[in-house]
């Protein structure tokens, strides 16, 4: 799937959009990027899978715990970071859980625990594709001449300075459990 096209580029975003993965919010982050910011959407995107992932581990706590009203003020970060990347899937299934947190009771845990599972498998979808999709954007402007800059290091090796903020694929691994 991996290509140096914006072929395979507009074919995935294609995807992402008829999938109900993305929204239009995401062009939107897309058409704040430029040349003096390279990698504004990459970076962002970065940030909201950080704090993300720090969000599901509290949701996963608090289920625990059984804090449902703890829950929804997660959630609705959550949704709130989702929605400003245009992550509608993720947004969709924060608003439904959120839901069977207000009516939860006995039966209500089991409901929260598969809402919470389908949150994180829609969250790992979504962390994947953009991952590919910012792959394919890489390897375009390595193709396209983008150079890396050389350092030596303090033992005198050379070394390359990577122009992209993270490195893959240890920041898009996608295990939520440990």
């Amino acid at each position: 799937m991996l290509g140096l096209g914006a072929e395979d580029m507009n074919r995935l975003l294609g995807l992402l959009f008829y999938e109900g993965v993305l929204d239009e919010h995401f062009f939107q982050l897309q058409q704040l990027q430029d040349h003096t910011s390279p990698n504004f959407v990459s970076q962002v995107v970065n940030i909201y899978f950080n704090q993300s992932e720090k969000l599901l581990t509290n949701l996963r706590g608090l289920l625990m715990e059984k804090e449902y009203k703890k829950m929804g003020i997660h959630l609705n970060q959550l949704m709130g970071s989702s929605s400003s990347i245009g992550a509608k899937r993720v947004t969709t299934v924060c608003l439904a859980f959120r839901s069977v947190t207000h009516q939860a009771n006995r039966a209500g845990c089991v409901r929260c625990l598969r809402a919470l599972e389908m949150l994180e498998h829609e969250y790992c979808y979504l962390k994947n594709k953009l991952h590919e999709l910012f792959q394919i954007e890489q390897q375009r402007a390595l193709a396209a001449g983008v150079r890396y800059r050389c350092r030596i290091s303090k033992a005198n090796k050379f070394s390359f300075f990577n122009p992209f903020p993270f490195s893959f694929p240890s920041l898009w691994l996608c295990n939520l459990h440990g």
